[in-house]
């Protein structure tokens, strides 16, 4: 579990099994890899973070604000005609990319031009759940084969944003919506051969006038 979303902490997460055996291989690796099982790889102020967040999570008027403000980010946007996976959820509104631009095709990356584009806007940091992420490349032709969804991902930090906030990127999503139809796609200009999505490095291509 990421400590970092639903555990409303700054850093960290846990793995948690019932298997006693596994577990006790898991602390012993963590002796090599993290520290001491104690303090994982962390420090006391976040664990404490953690330990108070977990309980907190829970919280009944928290939980209502939290599926409120994705909800009305998500209406918000698809009002003003952002194609986004619906219904909305507690975590993030998806933005259906491959459908948002859909003169960009697959291979030339929709979704990392859109990430790419956000922040550009607004200083919106999102996330591409597509062909960067999911797709994959032929290690013996080269060829690269698209992911079947194009999505960026905008998931909303606990306790952090404010309605003006949510508001904010409600304005400059719409207001990339209008100049859309003349942005082009990416191309890689650097991959690695595993979990590129981390560190892939990428150039314009193909923009339109």
């Amino acid at each position: 579990m990421s400590a970092k979303k639903d555990g409303l902490a700054n850093i960290g997460g846990f793995v948690a099994n019932r298997d006693a055996e596994l577990a006790q291989r898991q602390r012993n690796l963590l002796i090599l890899t993290e520290g001491f099982p104690t303090y994982g790889g962390l420090a006391g102020r976040d664990l404490e973070a953690i330990a108070i967040g977990l309980r907190e999570v829970l919280e009944e008027d928290y939980l209502e604000y939290r599926l409120a403000s994705v909800r009305y980010l998500g209406e918000a946007i698809a009002a003003g005609g952002v194609p986004i996976v619906q219904p909305p959820g507690g975590h993030a509104i998806y933005i259906d990319a491959a459908a948002f631009l859909p003169h960009v095709p697959p291979l030339e990356l929709p979704g990392q031009a859109l990430v790419a584009e956000l922040y550009l806007e607004g200083g919106v940091r999102g996330v591409e759940v597509g062909t960067v992420m999911f797709g994959r490349k032929d290690p013996d032709t080269g060829q690269e084969h698209p992911a079947p969804m194009e999505l960026v991902r905008l998931a909303l930090p606990r306790r952090v944003y404010t309605q003006s906030h949510v508001d904010y990127l409600v304005e400059s999503i719409l207001a990339f919506a209008e100049r859309r139809k003349k942005v082009g796609g990416f191309r890689f200009s650097y991959q690695a051969p595993v979990l590129r999505h981390f560190t892939a490095r990428f150039e314009p291509g193909y923009e339109m006038v």
